[in-house]
C-alpha cells in the first residue's frame, strides 16, 4: 500500500484546469484509480460527464493515451484495443507493459452500456472497467437512471402529489458484475482513499477482467454544497446506503466495516433531491427506504458470510 507522499510523486494521468463543475467526485475518483497503476494506462471513456468536461475540442486534460466513444460502447472500445495489443505482443511487435482502463457514467454503465460491459466481462478481457456512480444523467440534465436512489428526485421523476419521487429500487449493478464470475469486483467511494487505492490494484493486477463501482456525489443532481462532496460520499458508507465490499475470485469480503450504520436520513436529509421525504405525511415513505437499506446490506453481509465458511 503505497503512502500519501509515495502517491504525490507519481505520474497524474487527469490533470487541473478541466471544466468538471465545482465539487464533481469524478477528478477525485479517476486520479485516485489511476494512481494505483503501476504502467502506462490506455483510457476509454464513454460519453459523459467526465468525457465532455475534460476533452473539450482543441483542449485535453489527459496525459495518457485516450479514447473517446459513444455513451453505449466504452466496454467494447477497450476490449477491443486490449485485444489488439494482445495480439502484437504474441508476435512480438509489442514488448512493453500496459494497462486498460474504460471509465463510464451510471447512465452509460447500468442502463445503454450494460450489454456491452457484461459481453467484455463474459469474454475475459484484460481490462477494468470503472463505474462513476452519480445516481443519474447529470450530464443531460439529471434525468433518473438504475442507479438512481428510490425516492430521489431528478426532472423525469419529479415530485408532487402523484409520485414522491423515484418509485422503485436502485440496481444493484455490482452485484450483477460480480455473478459475471470474474477474477476482481469492488465497490469504492471518494472518502475512502485508502480502500479505494488498494482495490484499484488489485483490480489492475487481476488475470482477467475487473470491475469497480465508485460512488461519486454530484452537487448539482443530489443538491448540495460543492464543498459537501467528500462528507457525502463518507455518509453514503457510515448509513450502510454504499457498503465497501470487495469480490475476489468468487470470495466476497467486506473491506470497510460499520458497526453501527447511522441512518439513512441523516444522508437523505443534506440533500435537496431528498428533501420532500422531510415534509409532513412521509414518515411512512422514510422508514419504507430505510428498511430497503437495511435489507440491501444483510444481502451482501450474508454473502460475505456464506463465501468465507
Amino acid at each position: 500500500m503505497a503512502s500519501l507522499r509515495e502517491l504525490s510523486k507519481k505520474k497524474d494521468y487527469l490533470t487541473g484546469g478541466h471544466r468538471l463543475c465545482a465539487g464533481c467526485g469524478h477528478s477525485i475518483a479517476v486520479r485516485q484509480v489511476l494512481l494505483a497503476s503501476e504502467d502506462p494506462v490506455v483510457v476509454g471513456c464513454a460519453t459523459g460527464c467526465l468525457e465532455v468536461s475534460t476533452t473539450i475540442y482543441p483542449y485535453t486534460a489527459w496525459k495518457c493515451s485516450y479514447i473517446h466513444n459513444a455513451f453505449e460502447n466504452v466496454a467494447a472500445t477497450i476490449s477491443g484495443v486490449e485485444s489488439a495489443y494482445q495480439a502484437l505482443k504474441r508476435r512480438g511487435k509489442v514488448d512493453k507493459e500496459l494497462k486498460f482502463v474504460a471509465f463510464g457514467g451510471d447512465g452509460g454503465t447500468y442502463d445503454i452500456g450494460l450489454q456491452s460491459l457484461s459481453g467484455a466481462l463474459e469474454r475475459g478481457h484484460n481490462m477494468l472497467y470503472v463505474c462513476l456512480d452519480n445516481g443519474a444523467y447529470m450530464n443531460t440534465g439529471i434525468q433518473r437512471s438504475s442507479a438512481t436512489p428510490k425516492g430521489a428526485w431528478t426532472t423525469t421523476t419529479p415530485v408532487g402529489s402523484v409520485r414522491p419521487g423515484k418509485p422503485r429500487k436502485r440496481k444493484d449493478l455490482t452485484a450483477i458484475c460480480a455473478d459475471h464470475n470474474i477474477p476482481y469486483v469492488a465497490q469504492a467511494s471518494i472518502s475512502h482513499w485508502k480502500d479505494l487505492h488498494a482495490k484499484a490494484a488489485k483490480a489492475l493486477q487481476a488475470d482477467g477482467p475487473a470491475f469497480l463501482n465508485i460512488l461519486s456525489p454530484c452537487p448539482r443532481g443530489w443538491r448540495h454544497p460543492s464543498d459537501q462532496t467528500v462528507k457525502m460520499a463518507k455518509l453514503g458508507v457510515q448509513t450502510g446506503f454504499w457498503p465497501l465490499y470487495e469480490v475476489e475470485n468468487g470470495v466476497w469480503k467486506v473491506t470497510v466495516k460499520v458497526r453501527e450504520p447511522k441512518p439513512v436520513a441523516e444522508w437523505f436529509k443534506l440533500q435537496g433531491r431528498f428533501k420532500h421525504l422531510f415534509a409532513p405525511g412521509n414518515e411512512a415513505l422514510l422508514a419504507d427506504l430505510q428498511g430497503d437499506v437495511d435489507s440491501q446490506l444483510e444481502r451482501i453481509l450474508a454473502r460475505c458470510e456464506s463465501t468465507q465458511e
